[in-house]
């Protein structure tokens, strides 16, 4: 008997495909040079997306017109090497392989 008698690739396959609407399971690659409204990046994250951002230029000053929001939603951010990460509430961001 295969390992595979069992499954129920069609229910499997109906769950891949289903589609709720949300960002939720998405990375979005991205430019933070302040090009792009705020706004798109807190709409971006509020639909369940990661946001990994190439920061080219101050940190701060690109970022403050979303990190407050992002951070008061219950999401995250953190700098690493030249890239803003930012997460939704539901994605925590696991620093822990840095040390």
């Amino acid at each position: 008997m295969s390992e595979f008698d069992g499954l129920d690739l069609q229910s499997v396959e109906d769950e891949l495909d289903a589609d709720d609407g949300t960002g939720a399971g998405r990375v979005v690659l991205g430019v933070l040079d302040g090009n792009t409204p705020p706004e798109e990046w807190v709409e971006t994250v509020g639909s369940g997306a990661v946001l990994v951002l190439n920061v080219t230029g101050d940190l701060n000053e690109l970022a403050a017109g979303f990190a407050s929001q992002i951070k008061e939603a219950g999401g995250e951010l953190m700098h690493f090497r030249g890239f803003l990460v930012v997460s939704p509430p539901a994605v925590d961001i696991d620093a822990s392989r840095l040390d």
